[in-house]
């Protein structure tokens, strides 16, 4: 069961200033608050915010994009109202060029790929379905992927998304028969003790919505003996 660890001590920020902040998410972490109840990293962040510049009333944070609660990675949050929008647009815009990683246990079919699936999103099951072929209420995912490492058991993928789909990596490397390492709801031989899944938000590329110069953010991933092995 993944629980909540993240807490303002401990929390990674990877690049900060008056309009934004780009944190690097643990496991475990949810990106805002949910039926859970469990403390969400965005109040994490406006508590670090609160602290760090002594700002006695309520702090502003706009949340701009979401992870898989137990995926890792790059988040980034808007600190202005101004910033916002801007961010949203280039998001919606696909201006933002996001790099993931992802540990499989078995070779893909080949070295290097572009995936395109169908993807049929099932709500109640919080699971998305990849197809070949477009079927009713799917949408249309894109993804290239490539093994930069061979490690001892299991594979370095390093993906780039065309598009973003609920559980669009999770999906469509379970439907070409490589699940994530960890991930039960797509099909891994077995779970991780932490309930975490070896996907991980690496790199992220984009313009500051506000200063207007291009910005390259870079997340490490969690500590463990696996990823520890893709950085050596």
């Amino acid at each position: 069961m993944l629980k909540t660890l993240s807490n303002k001590n401990n929390l990674q920020v990877l690049y900060e200033d008056n309009h934004i902040i780009i944190v690097n998410k643990r496991p475990g972490d949810i990106v805002q608050g949910d039926k859970t109840g469990d403390t969400p990293l965005s109040e994490v962040v406006k508590e670090y915010i609160a602290e760090k510049y002594n700002k006695p009333g309520a702090v502003y944070l706009g949340v701009v994009h979401r992870l898989d609660r137990p995926t890792s990675g790059i988040v980034v949050f808007a600190r202005t109202s101004k910033a916002l929008p801007r961010l949203n647009k280039l998001f919606a815009n696909k201006e933002a060029k996001k790099t993931y990683w992802a540990v499989v246990k078995n070779h893909p079919p080949k070295d290097h790929d572009t995936l395109t699936h169908w993807l049929k999103r099932n709500p109640k099951q919080n699971k998305s379905y990849a197809h070949k072929n477009e079927v009713p209420d799917s949408k249309k995912a894109i993804l290239d992927y490539s093994i930069i490492k061979k490690l001892n058991n299991y594979y370095l993928l390093e993906i780039d998304l065309h598009t973003g789909r609920h559980h669009q990596i999770r999906s469509q490397l379970s439907f070409i028969g490589c699940s994530i390492k960890g991930d039960l709801k797509y099909d891994a031989d077995r779970s991780n003790k932490d309930g975490s899944i070896h996907l991980h938000a690496r790199k992220l590329t984009f313009v500051h919505p506000v200063k207007k110069e291009p910005l390259t953010i870079i997340a490490p991933p969690p500590l463990d003996s696996i990823w520890d092995a893709c950085l050596s």
